[in-house]
């Protein structure tokens, strides 16, 4: 019997793969390789489909937050609030910038961030925030920022696992000040590589994105914003991108009733599901259970062919390269960091191997 794969990328690009052979071919054919046409068209694109003014493209989604904490002066001392269970990209891209993260801890639930908890720290009035909507479910984001403007504290939303996510028929990244992308392939719009993108309706803040992922010119050869960069979103990957986006919305969709079967279908005393789900408007980037027993269950899945992983086993504040030099408490975080583990979801999932998923956990003993 074939395994059931966690993400099986020769299976999701199926669909696009005619399309993708002449997108390749057009971009060779026309010699611009960098910042061209294909790159406008698909920030374009983008930024309308999130429902924001400005797109801009750049390497990956870990450039995408650093970008965006140095664009809001985010420097040396500065602290910039986060959770510690999103797999450290915003903790890299907050020490990258010289500054200092304060965690809070998450709802034990849904594992986004704690509102009550995120309401202490912002009385501190933080230099930014970076909310993380985790698992394809979107936090309280319409709460978060409001308290955030209450306080003067500028919002951003990293987006990587929420293309497409929605509250009040607004999409993820137009909630903040900016939102951050990644479109590495096992996301729900992937690239075949590295890329990324920011969004933002605030002019001048694109403008300052726009130069400091190209080593902070204002013109060619004049570098005018300090801690430029070189993160520029390539023709190739923004060409399959605009491809793909399209589909975006029906690959979500997918993903959404995959979340709804494993819900009604997983009935196991020991495994249970996160609470709290968006319904409609999530979407699904990854199914994630809790199970006391983790590797005995990982072990079970992988005896019957089926893969699973963790995201994520160590918290962000527990990392050796990051361990605070004082111990925090981030109880719930630890909690679940010990019991996550997710299961096969992506659009070229069968309901047969679905079945078999679901059958496979239900008879773990």
């Amino acid at each position: 019997m074939q395994p059931v794969r966690l993400f099986d990328a020769v299976r999701v690009q199926q669909p696009y793969r005619a399309a993708i052979d002449a997108a390749i071919t057009a971009v060779l054919d026309s010699g611009c390789f960098v910042l061209g046409p294909a790159v406008a068209d698909f920030e374009a694109s983008f930024a309308q489909y999130c429902g924001v003014a400005h797109g801009i493209g750049v390497g990956n989604g870990s450039d995408a937050l650093e970008l965006a904490l140095r664009a809001l002066d985010v420097g040396v001392g500065s602290s910039v609030v986060t959770v510690a269970n999103a797999g450290g990209y915003a903790t890299s891209a907050i020490r990258a910038c010289g500054g200092e993260p304060v965690y809070v801890d998450i709802d034990p639930d849904t594992l986004l961030v704690d509102c009550s908890a995120l309401s202490a720290a912002l009385s501190r009035r933080p230099a930014a925030l970076i909310v993380t909507h985790l698992y394809g479910q979107l936090a309280p984001i319409t709460r978060i920022v409001a308290d955030c403007a209450a306080r003067g504290v500028p919002v951003i939303e990293d987006c990587a696992q929420a293309h497409g996510a929605a509250r009040g028929g607004r999409r993820a990244g137009s909630f903040g000040d900016v939102g951050c992308f990644s479109f590495y392939p096992t996301k729900n719009l992937g690239a075949l590589g590295d890329a990324g993108a920011l969004v933002t309706d605030d002019a001048e803040l694109a403008a300052r994105l726009r130069a400091l992922r190209q080593y902070g010119w204002t013109r060619k050869y004049v570098n005018q914003l300090a801690h430029g960069r070189n993160s520029r979103l390539d023709e190739l990957q923004a060409a399959l991108l605009s491809i793909k986006l399209p589909q975006l919305d029906d690959d979500n969709q997918r993903r959404r009733e995959i979340v709804r079967r494993y819900d009604a279908g997983i009935r196991h005393p020991e495994i249970w599901p996160l609470l709290g789900r968006g319904g409609g408007d999530d979407v699904g980037h990854l199914y994630v259970l809790r199970c006391a027993r983790r590797s005995a269950l990982q072990a079970h899945l992988s005896s019957r062919g089926i893969d699973s992983d963790v995201h994520y086993p160590q918290p962000d504040h527990l990392q050796p390269a990051w361990r605070a030099a004082l111990p925090r408490s981030l109880p719930a975080t630890e909690a679940a960091a010990a019991e996550v583990l997710s299961l096969p979801c992506h659009p070229a999932l069968t309901d047969e191997e679905l079945a078999r998923v679901i059958d496979a956990v239900n008879s773990f003993h």
